[in-house]
Order: structure tokens, then C-alpha cells, then sequence
């Protein structure tokens, strides 16, 4: 009979422990009762073996049962040993008993015991799954329906080393990593403002990746910032792995090949735009951060133009410039000439050329077809390939099969010729994006010569222009200064002035602080006459 007493009674607890379990999955809160909820949590994490669950008693006389919650790999266990559990289970140094009722213990933890920067009460089961499973350690405490989130992140990740893709000559050589902390950090190192606003936000259903909206108040125009918060708060998707994710889901125009957001990897890229009046997105995970808005001149222009004389940053933007033309159009324009505007071909170059082409048994597209295809399969596979052989399997790949299709009569020489500055001049241009999107336009431009000659050409260039007019970045005209013309920012857009000339921000950019400094005749230097 006792023994069935005994049964029954143990069936009773099971079913009301069973009753709280489901209460608190269905509010989705914790319960307060220190078993129900851990049996929650190793239910949620019965088959993750990295998440950490450790019992114990709080204090020498309190005993009060409790039990942390941490992923190992993400926290710092170092951290939870010494800052955590010793604290709690030996009230160590400057802590003293409890006086108040026990509702009184997590602000005595707060306050008293855990020497922790950023701690905080949990009520709510999903935000303490995210919080474990983002580097903290939780704290559930028997008879309270709250836990404490510590912050003990100690995740090993990359440390800040040069750029990869932004390389310059003179400059800041650091970069950003994977880590968003690390990377607002190298932001805040460059402008030491109040003004400076980081907004962190959560996206994705299942990564809840880390976001963090960075502006300088009183700088930007309100305008801009709250269409991005817009633009990202509408975000509706499960993860998100890198800042390309958020760049195509904010991006302005989504059928254009021209990049209407801008991505950097470096900190004073990130610092001047946001000097300038423009927001940066930075992703946790990804240490390219997007810069919005972006318009087409700021895809040629680098942060050593800056650092150097105004007159070296000039000749080298122009030069970038004459390189995206002659990448874009320098194929397209040899087909012209050579297959309907003879005429304008000097006679002994036209005669050279037709000598060379004398066994060539292709049309100058299909040759240019063949040499531009090739060179775009050996561009990436030399990116693909590992890096101790993928550039020389490119330069020699590249040297052996134009020299062996010029002896086998396939292509001519000149067509070599052409294909390799048009290829180097591809790689002028700082922006990758910006060359991906020339390498796609080569190719139409050089179907309209072939079709139409230079009148197919001029009809491809005067379709580009109507396009790029008709781009918008966050409301601003993508091709601004240039349409709509604006004088006052011509000082640095193709040319870049001296920097006692570069007074004044942005106007589009820019309607509220437009002075970098109340008398731009301050820091012009004085003749010595």
C-alpha cells in the first residue's frame, strides 16, 4: 500500500513538473523552478553537446540552488571560473549576506557579486537561447522566474592585419575582421565622438546575426538614416552569413549591373564616409562593411588619394577613368574599325593588320570572343586556385596559350594586344565590384560593334548613360555631381582639390553641418612674396 501511495505521489509531482514544463513553453518564460526550467533547456539542447550546463549552491550560508548556462568555444571559461562560480559559490571579497527578502538575491548578484561589465535580467526563453548561444553565460536561480545574462564572450577570432582587396601604398594598415566588437572599435578609434550612434540590430530567424548601424548625429541627414533602419527592419529571412546578404536586400535597383552600395574593408574608408554624411552597415561575421549611399565616382576613387599631394590624386583618378574606358569599349572599338570603318585606320596600320589577320580564319569578334573568354577562365582559376600557384598558373597560362593561338593562326597578335590592356586596365579600377560589372558590359558593347559598328557603339554608351542617370542609392542620384551637375562638389570628385579647398561636405549628402571648418581661408597657406 505505501509503495502505491508512494507511486502515486511521485505521479502527482511528475505531471504537475510535466504542467509546468508545458506552461512555460506555451508563454515562453521561464517558470522559476530551477529543475523545470533546466529540464527545458536540455530538452532545447539534448543533442548540442558544446552547451554547458553547471549545478551548484550559491554562497557558503545561503545555499541557494542555481545554475549557469554557457557554449563552450564562445565564453571565456577562464572568465566563468574566476569571475563566476567563485564569486557565487565562496561570496568572495566585499560581499556580505542577503538582509532583504530572497526576491532581493539578483540585485544583490548585480550589484554586489558579479565584477562583470554588462549584465542583465532574462525573462523570456528565446532571447536566454540567444543570449547562451551568442558567447554568455546565464544564471537561473531556483524560485526566481528571471536569470542573469553575463557577458563572457572570449571567442578567438582574426586579428586586425592589412588589407587583402584595398591595398595602398601610403595609409592606415589595418583592416576589419569577423568580429562586429573589433570592428566598431576601429571605427570609434578614428572619431572620438559622442556623436557617433552605433544601433545594433538582430537579423535572421535562425543566425540572429548581429547588425550595427553606425551614423555621426548632426552630420547625416535624418532622412537617410531612418531609410536604412527601414530597409533593414524589413529584412524577413532565416540567416544571414555576410554583408552581401544585406546589400542585395537593401539595394536600391536590383536589375542593374552597376553596385549601388558601397563595401570597404578598411576603417578610414569607413571613417571618411561617415564624416562626409553617409551610414556604414556593419555584419558580424564579415569583415566588409557597406557604406550607403554610394554613387558612381566613389567606385574610382581610394583612401591614398587623400593621403597624398592633390595634384599626384588628380592625375591618378583620371588615369582610372581612362582605364574604365578602355576596359569597357577597347575591344568593341578594334572590331569597329577593323570590320567597317577601315577607312579611319591609319594605311600602313591597316595594311599590318590585314597581313596578320591573313590566316586568321574568324571574324574579329569571334576572335575577340575566344581571347576574352579564355582570359576570363584563367582569371578565376588563378583566384580559385591555391595562392602559392594560382597566379602562376595565370601569367603562364596566359603567355603560352596567346602565344601559341597567335603560331596556330587562330587569333593575330594585335588581338593579344588588345585583350591584355583591356584586361589590365580592368585592374585599375579599386572597386571589384565595379569590374565585374565592365567585364559583363564588354561584352554587349563588342555585340554591338560587331552588328552595328560604331554607331551600335555609340548607341550602347548613350543606353548606359540613360541607365546610369536613372539610378538612385538611398535617394540620391547615383551619377551626382556630375547629373545633376553641382559645381561646389566638383572640387572632389575627377579632381580632388587641396585639402584648404575641401571646406565644405556634400551638398545631396549633406543638408544640415555642410562647414568642415567655419573659415575655409584659415588653413590656406600664405605666399611667401
Amino acid at each position: 500500500m505505501s509503495k502505491f501511495r508512494m507511486y502515486r505521489k511521485h505521479s502527482r509531482l511528475l505531471s504537475k513538473e510535466n504542467k509546468l514544463i508545458d506552461q512555460a513553453k506555451a508563454k515562453q518564460q521561464l517558470s522559476g523552478s530551477l529543475e523545470t526550467d533546466l529540464q527545458i533547456m536540455r530538452e532545447t539542447f539534448s543533442k548540442s553537446s558544446d552547451v554547458v550546463i553547471r549545478k551548484f549552491q550559491i554562497g557558503k550560508e545561503l545555499s541557494i540552488p542555481a545554475s549557469i548556462l554557457f557554449t563552450d568555444g564562445l565564453a571565456d571559461t577562464k572568465m566563468i571560473q574566476q569571475v563566476i562560480l567563485e564569486s557565487l559559490m565562496y561570496e568572495g571579497k566585499g560581499n556580505e549576506n542577503i538582509d532583504a527578502p530572497m526576491r532581493g538575491v539578483l540585485t544583490w548578484m548585480k550589484n554586489k557579486v558579479l565584477n562583470i561589465g554588462d549584465v542583465k535580467e532574462i525573462y523570456d526563453l528565446e532571447e536566454l537561447f540567444v543570449s547562451i548561444l551568442s558567447g554568455n553565460t546565464v544564471i537561473i536561480i531556483d524560485g526566481f522566474p528571471a536569470a542573469l545574462s553575463a557577458s563572457t564572450y572570449g571567442f578567438e577570432g582574426r586579428s586586425v592585419t592589412e588589407p587583402t582587396t584595398q591595398n595602398v601604398v601610403r595609409g592606415p594598415m589595418e583592416a576589419f575582421t569577423e568580429s562586429i566588437r573589433i570592428n566598431t572599435a576601429l571605427v570609434r578609434r578614428k572619431i572620438k565622438d559622442p556623436n557617433l550612434h552605433c544601433e545594433q540590430k538582430q537579423i535572421g530567424k535562425i543566425t540572429k546575426t548581429d547588425v550595427s548601424i553606425m551614423y555621426i548625429k548632426g552630420i547625416v541627414t535624418d532622412d537617410v538614416v531612418e531609410e536604412v533602419r527601414t530597409r533593414i527592419e524589413r529584412i524577413d529571412i532565416d540567416g544571414i552569413l555576410e554583408s552581401s546578404y544585406i546589400e542585395e536586400l537593401i539595394q536600391d535597383e536590383t536589375f542593374t549591373p552597376f553596385p549601388t552600395v558601397f563595401n570597404t574593408e578598411r576603417p578610414d574608408v569607413v571613417a571618411a564616409g561617415l564624416l562626409e554624411g553617409r551610414v556604414a552597415i556593419i555584419v558580424d561575421g564579415t569583415p566588409f562593411v557597406l557604406i550607403v549611399p554610394s554613387l558612381f565616382i566613389h567606385n574610382f576613387q581610394v583612401a591614398e588619394d587623400y593621403y597624398q599631394r592633390a595634384d599626384i590624386s588628380s592625375l591618378l583618378r583620371i588615369l582610372r577613368i581612362i582605364c574604365f574606358l578602355i576596359s569597357l569599349l577597347g575591344p568593341s572599338f578594334y572590331i569597329a574599325l577593323t570590320t567597317f570603318h577601315q577607312e579611319m585606320v591609319p594605311t600602313p596600320l591597316l595594311i599590318n593588320l590585314a597581313s596578320q589577320r591573313e590566316g586568321v580564319p574568324f571574324p574579329a569578334f569571334v576572335e575577340a570572343l575566344i581571347m576574352e573568354v579564355t582570359f576570363e577562365i584563367l582569371r578565376e582559376a588563378g583566384i580559385r586556385m591555391p595562392t602559392a600557384v594560382g597566379q602562376t598558373v595565370s601569367i603562364v597560362g596566359a603567355l603560352v596559350l596567346g602565344q601559341a593561338a597567335v603560331e596556330a593562326g587562330i587569333v593575330s597578335a594585335a588581338m593579344v594586344i588588345v585583350v591584355s590592356i583591356t584586361a589590365i586596365a580592368n585592374f585599375c579600377f579599386p572597386a571589384y565590384n565595379m569590374a565585374i560589372s565592365v567585364r559583363m558590359l564588354r561584352f554587349i558593347m563588342m555585340m554591338l560593334a560587331a552588328s552595328f559598328g560604331l554607331y551600335g557603339v555609340t548607341l550602347g554608351i548613350l543606353a548606359l548613360l540613360l541607365h546610369l542617370n536613372s539610378i538612385r542609392s538611398f535617394g540620391m542620384p547615383y551619377m551626382a555631381p556630375f547629373s545633376p551637375f553641382i559645381l561646389a562638389d566638383q572640387k572632389d570628385a575627377i579632381l580632388r582639390f587641396p585639402r584648404w579647398g575641401l571646406f565644405s561636405r556634400p551638398r545631396l549628402m549633406n543638408q544640415k553641418n555642410k562647414k568642415r571648418k567655419a573659415d575655409p581661408k584659415v588653413a590656406k597657406p600664405e605666399s611667401n612674396k
